[in-house]
C-alpha cells in the first residue's frame, strides 16, 4: 500500500507541474484514470485467492505499473514549473524621453503585488532596458515603507528620498510612475502618497498641490501617443498573442502587426482604442501567426498614415521571441 501511496503522491506533483496549462490537465486526467484503473486491479488482485502467496508479486507488478505511467506521463509534460503557474505579470511604469514607458514585470501570485509593483519600480530599469533609453526618475534610494489599499485608494508611504532633486516634470513623471503602477490593479483608483508616515499636501520644493488622492487623469500629460502594456519587451510569445495598451491617436484607430526574424509580417490586425483624437483609451487585440522554429520577432503598434506615405506618425516597436 505504501507503493500505491507513492503513485499517487507522484500524480500530484504531476497535476503541480503541469500548471494552468490545458494540454497538461488533459494529460493528468488520463494519468488519474490510469491510477484509478491500476488500483483497482491491483485491488482485485489483492483480494483473489492465490497459492503460494502469489498475490504480492501480482500487486507490485500492478503498482509499479502505475508508478512507471505516471512518471513517464509527467516527464512528458510541458515544461511549467509551480511556480511558473503561480506568478502573475504586471506593469511597471518607468521613463524614457521625459515621458511615462511600461515595463513588463513577473512575480508571485500573492496578496501583496501592488507592493512588488513598486519594489520593482524602485529597482528601476534592467541592464537591457536601460540601453534602449529606458531609466527613471525615481531617486535610487528610495524605500517602500508601506501600502494600503481600501476604498479604491492606495495609500503609499515612500522614504523622504523620493522628494530630493528634480525639477517640475522630473517631480511630475515621478508622481506619474507611482499612480500607473499601482492603478493598474482593479482594486486602485486612486493613489495617496506619505513621506515618512506623513501625508503630502505639497510636494518637493517645486510645490506641486497633492491636496487629494491622484488618479491616471491628473498625469495624462506625460503619457506617450502610444503605450503598449503587454507584452513586454523581450518576451518569448505564443500565438495567440495578446496585444495592449493606451493609445490617444486620431479617430482612436490602431494597427497591430508581428513580424518575424527578417522583418516579414506574419500578422496583421487593426482594433480600436476606446477613446481617441484628444483622449486616451484603451485598446487590446488577440493575434494568431504561425512559425516553423523559435526566432526573435517584433511586435508593431502604430496609429493611420493619414497621408499615405508609408510613414506611421506614433509607432511603439516591442522585441520578442517569437515560439512555435
Amino acid at each position: 500500500m505504501r507503493r500505491v501511496t507513492f503513485g499517487l503522491v507522484l500524480l500530484s506533483l504531476a497535476a503541480t507541474a503541469c500548471g494552468g496549462s490545458e494540454d497538461g490537465a488533459v494529460k493528468v486526467a488520463a494519468m488519474t484514470d490510469v491510477v484509478t484503473a491500476t488500483v483497482a486491479t491491483t485491488a482485485t488482485a489483492a483480494a483473489a485467492p492465490t497459492d503460494g502467496g502469489a498475490t504480492a508479486p501480482a500487486v507490485e507488478t500492478a503498482v509499479e505499473t502505475v508508478i512507471e505511467t505516471v512518471a513517464s506521463t509527467a516527464a512528458a509534460l510541458p515544461a511549467t514549473t509551480a511556480a511558473e503557474a503561480a506568478s502573475v505579470s504586471y506593469e511597471v511604469w518607468l521613463q524614457r524621453g521625459e515621458q511615462l514607458w511600461p515595463v513588463t514585470r513577473r512575480g508571485l501570485a500573492v496578496p501583496g503585488v501592488g507592493a512588488a509593483a513598486i519594489e520593482s519600480l524602485l529597482a528601476g530599469p534592467t541592464a537591457s532596458e536601460g540601453a534602449d533609453g529606458v531609466g527613471t526618475v525615481v531617486p535610487s534610494a528610495t524605500r517602500l515603507l508601506g501600502l494600503d489599499i481600501a476604498d479604491g485608494t492606495a495609500t503609499v508611504d515612500l522614504s523622504a528620498e523620493y522628494a530630493s532633486g528634480g525639477g517640475s516634470l522630473s517631480m511630475t513623471v515621478r508622481l506619474a510612475q507611482v499612480v500607473y503602477t499601482l492603478t493598474q490593479f482593479d482594486t486602485v483608483e486612486r493613489v495617496a502618497f506619505r513621506l515618512d508616515g506623513e501625508p503630502v499636501r505639497v510636494f518637493s520644493g517645486e510645490g506641486l498641490t497633492l491636496d487629494r488622492p491622484q488618479t491616471r487623469a491628473d498625469y495624462e500629460a506625460v503619457l506617450p501617443v502610444i503605450a503598449v502594456t503587454t507584452p513586454g519587451d523581450g518576451e518569448e510569445l505564443r500565438s495567440p498573442v495578446r496585444i495592449a495598451g493606451l493609445a490617444n491617436v486620431f479617430e482612436a484607430n490602431v494597427t497591430v502587426e508581428i513580424l518575424g526574424e527578417n522583418g516579414e509580417q506574419l500578422a496583421q490586425t487593426f482594433t480600436t482604442a476606446s477613446c481617441g483624437t484628444g483622449c486616451w483609451g484603451d485598446f487590446a487585440a488577440d493575434v494568431a501567426f504561425a512559425v516553423d522554429q523559435r526566432q526573435p520577432g517584433t511586435i508593431v503598434v502604430h496609429d493611420d498614415d493619414a497621408e499615405g506615405s508609408g510613414v506611421f506618425p506614433h509607432e511603439r516597436r516591442i522585441p520578442v521571441t517569437l515560439l512555435p
